[in-house]
């Protein structure tokens, strides 16, 4: 599995997401994926999943160290009390005693960043949480976030896909050694039924899936495609074994647009794009 390293952590570029996946069908997701080669599993606080999650990673059998997971705290759990309690919650449903990576889901501007951010670096420097970072982070907030760090952030977690400019932030996250983390990266179907991807796809014996995805890992960022499909788990692993030319990766870009943002819920920062 190729590895992305930002600030000292190696995230396997291509991992699970669980939002959505619930009960035993989470459980068997996770032992299955990992079971395909995954090692890469992304979980949070508000997913609900967090003991099932704990539950397939036990089942696969698979040594702990070998798989990277990440949870998320909720935006209205940022207070550090609040952190040090909620996050506390999430090791006893996963079962774990420490985590890979430790996000701020979204960021809360009723809470001052510099409190919150003081109680992830001390998280980290515990060693409950090996690494941390942040999601859905606007340039602004990346770059408040990384001054008031004691502890390098490495990575912000962010919609990305085809549809969507993003340019300017990844630059800002890259600038300061963090990785990008790219959710909903098959845009929440739009991608599988785009003739440009599904032509590049064709032209390489792929889906316009494999191709998004392809075009996210060559990039350098880490996906984290969500599904529920075990069909689709073998798919969307299946993504380092071709490359995409120049003119290919060119073409994909240019099918950013304005209003290609599919995620955006009321709590949402004042977006960059």
């Amino acid at each position: 599995m190729q590895v992305v390293e930002a600030n000292g952590a190696r995230i396997p570029a291509l991992g699970l997401g669980t939002m959505t996946l619930k009960g035993d069908a989470c459980v068997g997701l996770v032992e299955a994926a990992l079971r395909l080669g995954y090692r890469h599993l992304d979980t949070a606080q508000m997913y609900g999943n967090e003991a099932e999650v704990g539950q397939g990673l036990r089942a696969a059998g698979v040594r702990r160290e070998e798989v990277f997971v990440t949870t998320k705290i909720w935006h209205t759990h940022l207070a550090p009390a609040d952190v040090e309690r909620s996050f506390e919650e999430s090791l006893a449903r996963l079962g774990l005693s420490s985590v890979d990576l430790l996000l701020i889901h979204w960021p809360n501007p009723a809470v001052p960043l510099a409190d919150t951010v003081a109680a992830l670096c001390r998280t980290a420097a515990d060693g409950r949480a090996r690494h941390i970072g942040v999601a859905n982070f606007t340039i602004a907030l990346v770059e408040e976030a990384v001054r008031l760090a004691t502890v390098p952030l490495v990575t912000n977690q962010i919609e990305v896909h085809p549809f969507i400019d993003q340019r300017r932030l990844i630059e800002t996250c890259l600038r300061h050694g963090l990785s990008v983390t790219a959710y909903c990266p098959l845009a929440r179907g739009a991608v599988p039924a785009d003739d440009t991807l599904r032509r590049i796809g064709a032209a390489h014996g792929r889906s316009a899936s494999q191709v998004a995805l392809r075009w996210l890992v060559q990039q350098g960022l880490v996906a984290i495609p969500r599904t529920a499909n075990r069909d689709r788990l073998a798919e969307n692993l299946a993504v380092f074994d071709f490359v995409l030319s120049e003119t290919e990766m060119a073409e994909i870009a240019a099918l950013r647009r304005p209003g290609g943002r599919v995620v955006s819920p009321p709590h949402a920062p004042r977006w960059d794009v």
